[in-house]
């Protein structure tokens, strides 16, 4: 037993050679790194490795402000927190060892705390520590007050927006999914970004914290070594006041410097960073493209700098130098725009063929657009863009998500001006006649109450097209006190396109064309080619099945299991040739999917069920000889009969159901053919349409 456990437990051991490999991978980089500064805090550091670790602390400082000026984003910088804490950790770790090899080491004279510390020294000196100190503090005061307090305070400001904006564009992103405009692992990755971009400047809040407190520590740091170098010189190694005076503050003031300098250099990129939340592109794109190009702009610095030069006084070179380099690039850029933008060959080639004689035929006239939509002269901006999304790219996402949902493609939308409209009002026309009207409110966004209430916000109280419910359009900045009050809300564009979801909905069965069934019929897979085979013509024609799929859609159930729609109908046409009995047969084929469609939230499918009495009333009510039987049913019973329907329908909607209607199958097309007078939207299912495995829940009776 022993014996066998020795391997396992040896593979349990990472090889040092797999340690090694990781570290080079950087999988353990940073925490050896960290570990590094502790060390660097405790143990004394020689003056050859300090000089070493200084030259990383200035040349990392350059790749950090490098890197934040190139970034186009601040998301692409989301290290940034972590660096600038580490980096801080590093320099302050470096003060404390310089300082220990300053106070230790400083009786051998100024390059007795190494070579980086002591040139930094004298350069910054000049041979008087008085203007060191004097360069030191300066250093010190624009770090303090100046870039860093700047920056944090950017940080502060952004990250409170962007934790305020956060409902709002989780909304749009909610709304775009919704609409079709993107799909679901897109919202992920923009939700993804959307929480990325608040930790992010929650963190530069913070972070920045860290800069401020270095800029105070150095400035602390310089005076104990300055003091202490002192009274150690003087007092245990007995060197005339005068020369520790100047050794120590040469040593103090370079180490000072060193350590301020990239300090100063971080807190630069901690501003870049933060300052870019509203800018794309890299910094100096953005502000070439922002500052130097307007002419007028650089004409008034040509004038100045020029005026500038003639005062008595005043160097005549460097300014009439920048006045005649501002005004050249003016000149420039009123040159470039008076020039014709490029032109596409493609373009110019079509432009230059020779146009056609022929004149459009009068048949082309004659050709009838399925669905278009006019819009008014102050709605044309909706084609255009609005916030970033096109009308146009709604319109296809919806006919992609109708697609899925209902089994075929429908129709183009043609999208046009009429100037006979109100200036923000539309027009839905299914086949050149109108389907649906309405306005929307170009700047606001429309509330509405869930629950069917009016909104009690300010603004303009409406009804809401697609539905006829009491809404509201409100200003932009109500969206927060909307949300939070439970209102739904929406932004013009989607409002148009939530009417025309249910105009194609409520027409899907005029759309679905001949042509289109051909199309359908054609493009099944080649598996299920020999059903069509047999089918058409032989047991059914293709204007029988085209009727049978109006039919189905007429009651908004979807036709993409087409197969077995085309089973059902080869099953029962050899027996009848009446489509209302084709359509129940199909019917009682797509039960499955007919009870997954209406399901409630737990799963079942909730009914009210027609009474026995009514039940024997429609059945005695049927006239006319075979399959061509009618309703003859006593207007004063049917006004019962409708009185009841919508009563036990409003008691389901007040308890939060949406139930079906279940009837026998006898009558189930005739109770159909009433219902969908008054209640468009209630479905009516037959007994023979309950699958055996749905779960039912009877929520009330007729």
């Amino acid at each position: 037993m022993a014996d066998a456990a020795a391997p396992t437990a040896a593979r349990s051991v990472p090889s040092a050679k797999s340690l090694v490999d990781g570290i080079l991978r950087g999988e353990m980089g940073l925490a050896v790194g960290v570990v590094g500064i502790i060390v660097l805090l405790i143990l004394p550091v020689p003056a050859i490795l300090l000089d070493l670790l200084l030259s990383v602390s200035l040349t990392g400082s350059v790749l950090i402000l490098m890197t934040a000026i190139l970034i186009k984003r601040p998301l692409e910088f989301t290290s940034f927190p972590t660096v600038l804490l580490v980096s801080t950790l590093y320099r302050l770790a470096l003060n404390v060892a310089s300082t220990r090899l300053i106070l230790s080491h400083g009786q051998e004279g100024s390059g007795g705390a190494g070579a980086v510390i002591e040139a930094f020294g004298h350069l910054m000196m000049q041979g008087n520590f008085v203007i060191g100190v004097i360069i030191f503090i300066i250093l010190v005061v624009v770090n303090f007050m100046v870039v860093t307090k700047g920056s944090g305070r950017i940080a502060e400001v952004a990250a409170r927006f962007t934790l305020d904006a956060m409902p709002g564009k989780q909304m749009a992103i909610d709304a775009d999914l919704s609409t079709g405009l993107i799909d679901q692992d897109q919202a992920k990755l923009r939700r993804k970004e959307l929480e990325q971009e608040s930790t992010f400047f929650g963190a530069m809040d913070g972070a920045s914290k860290f800069v401020k407190g270095d800029a105070i520590a150095g400035l602390i740091i310089t005076g104990i070594n300055i003091v202490g170098g002192i009274i150690i010189g003087v007092v245990q190694h007995k060197i005339p006041i005068g020369e520790a005076a100047s050794s120590y503050t040469i040593m103090t003031i370079g180490d000072g410097l060193v350590s301020q300098i990239p300090a100063l250099i971080i807190s630069i990129a901690a501003g870049m960073v933060v300052s870019k939340a509203g800018v794309e592109g890299s910094a100096d794109k953005a502000l070439t493209t922002q500052l130097a190009m307007n002419p007028v702009a650089l004409g008034m610095v040509s004038a100045s700098s020029g005026v500038i030069a003639l005062i008595p006084g005043m160097p005549i070179i460097p300014f009439a130098a920048l006045s005649l380099g501002a005004g050249a690039l003016a000149y420039k850029r009123i040159q470039d725009a008076k020039k014709p933008k490029p032109i596409d060959p493609a373009l110019l080639e079509q432009a230059s063929a020779p146009a056609e004689a022929e004149e459009e035929p009068i048949s082309a006239s004659l050709a009838i657009d399925d669905v278009k939509i006019e819009l008014g002269y102050g709605l044309l901006t909706l084609i255009n863009d609005l916030d970033g999304r096109k009308l146009t790219d709604q319109i296809r996402a919806l006919r992609k998500t109708l697609a899925g949902e209902f089994g075929f493609v429908m129709p183009p939308v043609r999208i046009l001006d009429n100037m006979r409209l109100a200036n923000q009002g539309y027009a839905i026309r299914i086949k050149e006649m109108e389907a649906g009207a309405g306005e929307v409110r170009l700047g606001s966004l429309m509330a509405m109450d869930p629950r069917g209430g009016q909104v009690e916000l300010p603004g303009e109280h409406v009804r809401e097209p697609a539905f006829g419910l009491p809404a509201t359009w409100i200003a932009d900045d109500l969206r927060e006190e909307a949300t939070f009050r439970g209102y739904t809300v929406v932004d013009p564009a989607t409002v148009l396109t939530t009417h025309l979801t249910e105009i194609l909905k409520e027409n899907m069965a005029d759309l679905l064309s001949y042509a289109e069934v051909q199309k359908l019929l054609k493009e099944m897979p080649e598996a299920q080619r020999k059903l069509v085979d047999d089918l058409i013509p032989s047991t059914a024609t293709a204007t029988t099945v085209q009727r049978v799929l109006q039919s189905l859609l007429k009651e908004r159930v979807s036709i993409r299991d087409l197969p077995q729609i085309l089973e059902g109908i080869g099953e029962a046409a050899p027996h009848t040739a009446s489509v209302t009995q084709l359509v129940e047969q199909v019917r009682a084929r797509l039960a499955r999917q007919l009870c997954w469609a209406n399901r409630g939230d737990d799963g079942a499918l909730p009914i009210i069920t027609l009474s026995a009495d009514w039940e024997q009333a429609f059945a005695e009510a049927l006239i006319g000889p075979g399959d061509d039987k009618q309703l003859a049913l006593p207007p004063s019973r049917l006004q019962d009969f409708i009185r009841g329907v919508r009563d036990s329908f409003e008691r389901a909607a007040l308890a939060g159901e949406a139930p079906v209607l279940l009837t026998s199958p006898g009558v189930r097309p005739y109770v159909r053919s009433i219902i969908e007078r008054f209640r468009g939207q209630t479905v009516v299912m037959s007994q023979n349409e309950i699958h055996p495995r749905a779960r039912l829940r009877t929520v009330g009776m007729v």
